[in-house]
């Protein structure tokens, strides 16, 4: 039996066609019991079945295989199930006749808290706390609930029915076939469904109500919630509708399950699961409280719900081979579900703030410790780590920047192709590029394997010389250092106006391209003033200027010359460049004060980000500097802040009504007086009222981080009316908005409070981390002592599940000394393990980053001096 272990994938001489699967959960006693008849095709000579199973009892004397044409079933005389290796091997006296035959077994189970597998979830009912059983498998879960073939590749059909208490709602894949109710007891069985993979099998049993609607081709829709927050449902309704209508255009293949459920799990890991025909939701992000929930809100759900109904086709019709090619169903599924927005909100603006996806993937992918879009992947145990900003955000950018490459209606009718060829099957990346190869003629897997299977991007360096612009790439690490690497770049290029465009690829390391030749115009004859690399930031990659170069582009900043795309990607790679030592933050600095006139979401909305971090990173430097920096940003805010006001307008914009709470915000944790003064005043009628006009949700996190920059040990006052906030509202959202306030208090006793109150049973699990998210720079030294201090217990509580990865990089990663990064290794020497390893050392990274440029930045002249002269103009 030994051959078996410590292998990456699971033996192939025996290939599951169709499960029958048979579930009791107990909801008081927390367990549950199982049956399931598997037909499986043996086809290889065996004496052995290996399959995937963990955390499961099995009644030995329950398992046999009866061959198709015998009515004798064989018993497995061996049964051994490895925990390590979460394999299930069954040994019987001689090998298998070929062919196919069903395999028989009875197991059970723990409903558990992990937040994965078949688990618990609590919610509260008529003031009575109840448990619901809830399943999430993916990545490799399926096999906590029931022995299976746990692997994308491993496709059947499924047969599902459960014994539930008969005033339960129980909720599958497929719909109801028959329910048979035995006094407190019911019997649900449910259609067969199509072939699809383990990971996508989904089962709820608990107390629902529902809002019920119907795509333009009949199939029915519906939005599941807990009782009594049905109307909350309404919003991701009409979104669902609409977007399944959408998808069956855009991949030309309609929906293919008789109806969609929706339903929103008080106990969530993750953002969302789009288990096929029945998708699980963070309250978060499904529900929608016309009253309470701010914009922010209402477009995340909306591109959470695109997200997952695109992985209907994308992952689930059509699945990865293998988790290595996991970025085709998130990275696809990221980007369409962009297009789906915008088709039912252009005024959103939504491509534009893709850019904050672009964003949040080139910095994971400047790191040393990143890791290429195609990753291998060895064990169950490392695939968490890969639902990062690679396979989803650099995933997105890099299909974006394809598409864009080659044209929107070629790609779409590739695609629709793509689906058609490899529905009810799996593929891999390959078998994209090769069906978009066909429709476009271009090499696509030449022009992308660069992209998907070395890790990093390039910074295209540009000079302008004797008429001439000199191009050359390298690989762009955030530490400075030098990166091996070469891409296949796709370089747009405009010269003083957007009509002056030209494309090609860098193919070689470098190029000198003679300006007039290429667009017709000599830099200074009047018409070229600027020239602005990677038009719509549609590339993955940075782009460094020379000094006139960037000059040109930071006059046509100011007078808004270029568009609000190009506006963020100058200012978010000038900031890259800054924070890899290759720029100065007086350059930096005197970039941002271009930005004074700037009111578009997104770009501010980027610059709030950037400004949060070069405060933090000043503190490390100066105190003086920092107060300095402090003042310039409030400055830089001031025309943004005085045109939106603090009341919403009548008909305002979406993105006036997101970018009001974030300039606010920015302006209150700078410590702008009367920001302060203002947020505090109508916080307290607020708490007088919580319906008040005063405070509407858009506006709420402005006043909850005013209220903590004033809190303090001798005052808690405040601090306090925040907990009573969170304790008497039910709405996820509010106690997420809350939570990820308080630790930006600057009095570290007040963090440690706040640290220890997130670990409290007031605070579900899935988010603990909120509270982590913005702890002060005072606090960062109270927030490790407190990690080392709880780490046991921290370990044992989220050690399963991604989410401890978030608890070393939230607190971890805003350090700045060599010192403390080497702390932090020792301390986990002996205490790391597999799943965490890669953010371990990613974070320990970034703080390698910000001490070198804590003493880079030490090292400029005169730079408090310009930061008050760039405050003054």
């Amino acid at each position: 039996m030994d051959q078996f272990k410590g292998q990456p994938r699971l033996p192939k001489f025996a290939v599951p066609k169709r499960y029958d699967l048979r579930l009791t959960p107990d909801l008081v006693a927390c367990t549950f019991t199982g049956t399931v008849a598997i037909d499986l095709d043996v086809v290889a000579d065996t004496r052995f079945i290996v399959l995937n199973a963990a955390d499961l009892a099995f009644n030995d004397a329950s398992v046999s295989f009866t061959p198709h044409n015998s009515s004798q079933a064989l018993a497995a005389p061996k049964v051994s199930l490895f925990e390590e290796d979460e394999i299930l091997v069954l040994e019987f006296a001689e090998n298998l006749p070929h062919g196919v035959g069903v395999l028989q077994m009875a197991f059970d189970g723990i409903l558990s808290d992990k937040m994965k597998g078949f688990y618990k979830s609590t919610y509260e009912h008529n003031g009575e706390k109840k448990n619901m059983a809830v399943t999430q498998f993916e990545p490799a879960d399926a096999r906590r609930c029931f022995p299976c073939w746990d692997e994308p590749a491993c496709k059947a059909t499924f047969k599902i029915t459960l014994e539930v208490p008969s005033d339960l709602v129980a909720l599958s894949n497929m719909p109801v076939v028959e329910e048979k109710v035995n006094g407190s007891v019911k019997v649900v069985s449910y259609q067969e469904s199509p072939i699809m993979s383990t990971y996508l099998v989904a089962i709820v049993v608990g107390l629902f109500d529902y809002v019920e609607d119907h795509t333009s081709d009949g199939i029915k829709v519906r939005v599941y919630c807990q009782v009594g927050k049905a109307d909350q449902g309404k919003f991701a309704l009409h979104v669902g509708s609409k977007t399944l209508d959408l998808f069956k255009e855009y991949f030309a293949v309609p929906y293919p399950l008789p109806k969609i459920d929706m339903i929103a799990i008080p106990d969530f890991a993750a953002g969302a699961m789009e288990n096929y025909g029945l998708v699980t939701y963070r309250e978060t992000a499904l529900l929608y409280d016309e009253q309470h929930s701010a914009a922010s809100n209402k477009q995340r759900v909306a591109t959470v719900v695109a997200h997952e109904l695109a992985h209907q086709w994308f992952g689930n019709l059509v699945t990865m081979e293998w988790w290595t090619h996991l970025w085709l169903n998130e990275g696809f599924a990221t980007w369409v579900s962009y297009l789906a927005t915008d088709s039912l909100f252009p005024e959103w603006k939504i491509w534009t703030q893709f850019l904050d996806e672009s964003t949040e993937g080139l910095r994971l992918d400047g790191l040393e410790e990143s890791h290429p879009i195609e990753v291998e992947v060895n064990h169950a145990s490392e695939i968490d780590e890969i639902f990062d900003a690679i396979s989803y955000r650099k995933g997105a950018s890099v299909i974006r920047m394809l598409q864009s490459y080659l044209g929107a209606e070629v790609f779409q009718k590739s695609l629709a192709a793509y689906v058609k060829r490899h529905a009810y099957s799996n593929a891999k990346t390959e078998d994209l590029w090769t069906a978009l190869e066909e429709g476009s003629g271009e090499p696509v897997n030449k022009l992308m394997s660069s992209w998907t299977k070395q890790m990093g991007y390039p910074v295209v360096s540009a000079k302008l010389k004797d008429g001439k612009l000199e191009l050359e790439q390298s690989r762009f690490l955030s530490s400075g250092s030098p990166g091996e690497g070469q891409w296949i770049v796709p370089v747009t290029l405009c010269c003083g106006s957007y009509d002056m465009r030209k494309n090609f690829l860098l193919e070689s390391k470098s190029g000198a391209y003679d300006i007039k030749e290429l667009l017709g115009c000599s830099i200074g004859d009047g018409t070229c003033s600027w020239i602005k690399i990677n038009v719509d930031q549609a590339g993955f990659y940075r782009v460094k200027y020379d000094d006139s170069l960037a000059a040109g582009l930071r006059k046509a900043t100011e007078s808004q010359s270029l568009t609000a795309i190009d506006r963020y990607g100058i200012l978010d790679d000038s900031f890259a460049l800054c924070m890899a030592r290759q720029q100065s933050l007086a350059s930096l600095l005197t970039l941002i004060s271009a930005y004074k006139k700037e009111l578009d979401y997104t770009v501010l909305s980027n610059l709030i980000v950037i400004s949060y971090k070069v405060v933090k990173i000043a503190a490390d430097v100066s105190s003086e500097l920092t107060s300095g920096i402090k003042q310039f940003f409030i400055g830089v805010f001031q025309l943004a802040a005085g045109r939106l006001g603090w009341d919403p307008k009548q008909g305002e914009s979406h993105l006036d009504a997101m970018l009001r709470g974030e300039v606010l915000t920015a302006l209150a944790a700078f410590g702008h007086d009367e920001t302060l003064k203002e947020a505090i005043r109508r916080f307290d009628a607020f708490l007088a009222d919580r319906n008040t006009s005063l405070l509407p949700p858009d506006l709420r996190r402005a006043a909850y981080v005013a209220v903590m920059q004033r809190a303090n040990k001798s005052d808690k006052s405040g601090y306090e009316s925040l907990l009573k906030v969170y304790r008497e509202t039910d709405l996820s959202q509010e106690k997420t908005r809350i939570l990820g306030s308080l630790a930006c208090c600057p009095d570290p006793s007040i963090v440690q409070d706040v640290l220890n109150f997130v670990l409290s049973d007031e605070v579900r699990n899935q988010d603990a981390v909120y509270g982590l998210s913005g702890v002060s720079w005072e606090g960062r030294e109270v927030a490790w002592k407190w990690l080392q201090e709880k780490w046991e217990y921290i370990e044992k509580t989220w050690g399963s599940g991604f989410l401890l990865t978030r608890f070393i990089s939230a607190v971890v990663s805003p350090f700045a000394s060599f010192e403390k990064a080497k702390e932090v290794q020792e301390y986990f020497i002996t205490r790391s393990k597999p799943s965490m390893a890669r953010t371990l050392k990613q974070s320990i990274e970034k703080v390698h980053i910000n001490a070198n440029w804590v003493e880079s930045i030490k090292k400029e002249d005169n730079l408090t001096h310009l930061v008050a002269q760039l405050s003054s103009n």
